[in-house]
C-alpha cells in the first residue's frame, strides 16, 4: 500500500537526505513505499551540535562485472575466483579503509623486490608476496600478543624451526631477508602436504591440524569446499588475501595512489664480532639511525651484546666512505662496553626470555604453525606499546570478516570556525587520508559550516592494529616506555665461570653481601643461566 505524500516540500527534504547520504533513487523509492514520510532513512540521534548518527543502509560498490573481468588477469598460478565474499572485502579495502590500502601500496617498492626474488629461488607463485600484507601490513617489527613476530609472522617455535634466532637482542623473525627465506619453505612444506594453493595458506593461518579437521568434517579438498568448516578468521584469511591482489593492482584505478613511495635503501655491510651501541654507530658514522634501524629491524635494542659473532650489520652505502676512512676510531668508540651493561637485562625482556624457553621446552612443543591451532586470530591482538596501559589487556579485535559484513555508522560533522581537518579526523579516530576520501576532498581544506561525512566501523581489527603500530604516534610512545624502561629493575644473567665477586665488581656500587641479599643467596655460589638482581 502506497503511503501519500502529505506535500510536494516533505518529498523534497526526503530527497534531499537521502543525496546527502549516498543513496540512489531506487532506494529513495522503496523507502516511500514502506514508510511513514516523517520516518528516517535510518535511525538517528543527536549527539551534540555538530553531527548526527545513523546507520548506513547503502554504500559504493565496485561492479561485479568489473571485478569478474579483472580477477581473471590477475591470477596466475593461485586461483582468484570472484564470489560475493571477495566481493565484499574488495569493497571494504576500496570504500571503507583507503588509508590502509595506501600504505601498504608505499611500503610495497621497500620489500617486494626482495620477496619476488626469493619467490622466483624457490620456484614458487609470484603472487604470494601479497600474503605479508596480510600477515603483518609490511611492517618488519609487527608483535602479536600472542608473540608472532615479522612480516611473516612467525611464532617463536616455529622460527626456531625454521633456523630463526632470537636472544635478548636480535629477533631474526624481524629481519625482513631471514623471514621471507623462511616463510617460503613453509608455504612450499604446507603445499607440498595439501597439494593447493589455497590450502596451503589457510594452513598457514590456522595450522595443518585445523585444515585437516575441516576436511574430514566436510569431506572437502578445497578452500571453498571445507570453507564452512574452517575457523571463523581463516574463513576471511583467503578473501583477503585475493582482495589486496586485486588493490595491489587496481588501487590507483579507485583513486588510490601511493603518494609517498617509501624505496630500498642501498646498503652495505659490516661485519660485528662485538659489543656495538648502534646509536654510537651512527652518530659517529654520520648517518641517520632511524635509516640503521630500518636496515636492521631484527636488532631488538639498540645495542649488540658483547657475545655477538658473525652478526651482519647492514649500513646505508652513501656513508660507507666516511666509515671506512674512519673505521677504527668509530668501531672502538662504539664497540667500548659500559661498566653498567654487561650482560645486563631490562626486566620485561627476561620476562620475554623465560616465555620463549618455555616455547622450546618439548612440553609444550606445538604443530608447526604461524598460530597454534588453540588460538584464534581475533586474540591475536598488536601490542601498542602505551606506557600508561602497560601491563593492561587491550580489548580484543573483532575479526575482519565480522567487520567487513557489518555496514558502518555515518556521523555528519558541521566544520566549526577554527577546525582543521586534521583536528576532525582525531576526534573522531579515522584517518584524515579516508575522510578526505569519503566526502571526496581535493585537499585538506575545509570550510566553516561544511558537512562532513565520517564512517565509523564497527570494530577495530588485528589488521588496522598491525597498521597502526608503526606509526609515527606509536614510535613516539615508544620512545616514551624506552625512557620508563631504564627506571626498571635491571638484572644480570650469570655466564659460565661468573662468581659473586667478579659480578659485584662488575655493577660496582655492589658489594657481595648485598648481592646476596637482594637475591635471597645462601651460599656463596651462581649456576650458569641464573638471574640476579643487580640493580
Amino acid at each position: 500500500m502506497f503511503l501519500p505524500l502529505r506535500n510536494l516540500r516533505e518529498m523534497s527534504e526526503l530527497m534531499k537526505r537521502v543525496t546527502q547520504v549516498g543513496y540512489g533513487l531506487a532506494v529513495a523509492a522503496s523507502l516511500l513505499i514502506i514508510s511513514p514520510v516523517r520516518a528516517q532513512v535510518a535511525d538517528s540521534s543527536v549527539v551534540d551540535s555538530t553531527f548526527i548518527v545513523e546507520e548506513v543502509l547503502n554504500l559504493p560498490t565496485i561492479p561485479e562485472a568489473t571485478l569478474r573481468e579483472r580477477l581473471p588477469k590477475l591470477q596466475r598460478q593461485i586461483p582468484l575466483p570472484y564470489n560475493k565474499v571477495v566481493h565484499n572485502f574488495i569493497d571494504y579495502f576500496t570504500y571503507r579503509k583507503p588509508s590502509y590500502t595506501r600504505m601498504v601500496m608505499e611500503r610495497m617498492p621497500f620489500y617486494f623486490p626482495m620477496y619476488e626474488k626469493t619467490l622466483a629461488k624457490y620456484n614458487m607463485p609470484d603472487e604470494l608476496k601479497y600474503l605479508s600484507i596480510v600477515e603483518s601490513a609490511l611492517n618488519p617489527r609487527a608483535v602479536s600478543r600472542v608473540g608472532a613476530g615479522g612480516l611473516w609472522q612467525f611464532m617463536p617455535y616455529t622460527g626456531k624451526d625454521f633456523k630463526l634466532n632470537i636472544d635478548d637482542y636480535t629477533d631474526d623473525r624481524m629481519d625482513p631477508q631471514k623471514a621471507t627465506d623462511a616463510a617460503c619453505r613453509y608455504l612450499k612444506e604446507l603445499y607440498g602436504t595439501f597439494g593447493d594453493w589455497e590450502m596451503a595458506l589457510a594452513a598457514y593461518n590456522c595450522g595443518p591440524g585445523a585444515v585437516r579437521r575441516a576436511m574430514r568434517r566436510s569431506g572437502g579438498t578445497t578452500f571453498w569446499t571445507c570453507y564452512d568448516f574452517l575457523p571463523k578468521e581463516t574463513r576471511s584469511y583467503v578473501p583477503q588475501f585475493i582482495a589486496i591482489a586485486y588493490m595491489m593492482n587496481y588501487g590507483p584505478d579507485h583513486g588510490i595512489v601511493a603518494e609517498h613511495p617509501d624505496y630500498p635503501i642501498a646498503f652495505d655491510t659490516v661485519q660485528v664480532n662485538s659489543y656495538l651501541d648502534l646509536k654510537t654507530f651512527a652518530d659517529l658514522s654520520q648517518m641517520p639511525l632511524a635509516d640503521l634501524r630500518k636496515l636492521n629491524p631484527a636488532i631488538s635494542t639498540d645495542r649488540l651484546p658483547d657475545y655477538t659473532r658473525d652478526f651482519v650489520l647492514r649500513v646505508p652505502s652513501e656513508r660507507m666512505h666516511h666509515f671506512q676512512s674512519n673505521r677504527r676510531m668509530i668501531m672502538d668508540s662504539a664497540s667500548k662496553l659500559p661498566v653498567l651493561m654487561a650482560n645486563m637485562l631490562l626486566a620485561h625482556s627476561e620476562e620475554a626470555g623465560s616465555s620463549l624457553d618455555s616455547a622450546n621446552d618439548p612440553a609444550h612443543w606445538r604443530v608447526a604453525s604461524r598460530l597454534a591451532d588453540a588460538v584464534p586470530v581475533s586474540a591475536v591482538v598488536v601490542a601498542e606499546n602505551d606506557p600508561a596501559g602497560a601491563g593492561q589487556a587491550l580489548p580484543e579485535p573483532d575479526d575482519l570478516e565480522t567487520v567487513v559484513m557489518r555496514k558502518p555508522k555515518k556521523q555528519s560533522h558541521t566544520v566549526r570556525r577554527g577546525e582543521t581537518l586534521s583536528e576532525i579526523a582525531e576526534r573522531y579516530h579515522v584517518d584524515t587520508y579516508d575522510l578526505k576520501q569519503w566526502n571526496h576532498l581535493h585537499s585538506k581544506t575545509v570550510k566553516v559550516g561544511q558537512k562532513l561525512t565520517i564512517l565509523r566501523e564497527a570494530g577495530e581489527t588485528h589488521t588496522e592494529r598491525m597498521a597502526k603500530q608503526d606509526s609515527p604516534k606509536n614510535h613516539r610512545k615508544a620512545e616514551t616506555t624506552a625512557r620508563h624502561e631504564r627506571e626498571r629493575p635491571r638484572y644480570h644473567r650469570v655466564q659460565s665461570g661468573d662468581t659473586l665477586w667478579n659480578i659485584a665488581q662488575r655493577y660496582g656500587l655492589l658489594s657481595i653481601d648485598k648481592l646476596k641479599k637482594i637475591n635471597h643467596i645462601k651460599g656463596n655460589s651462581v649456576r650458569p643461566g641464573q638471574k640476579l638482581l643487580v640493580g
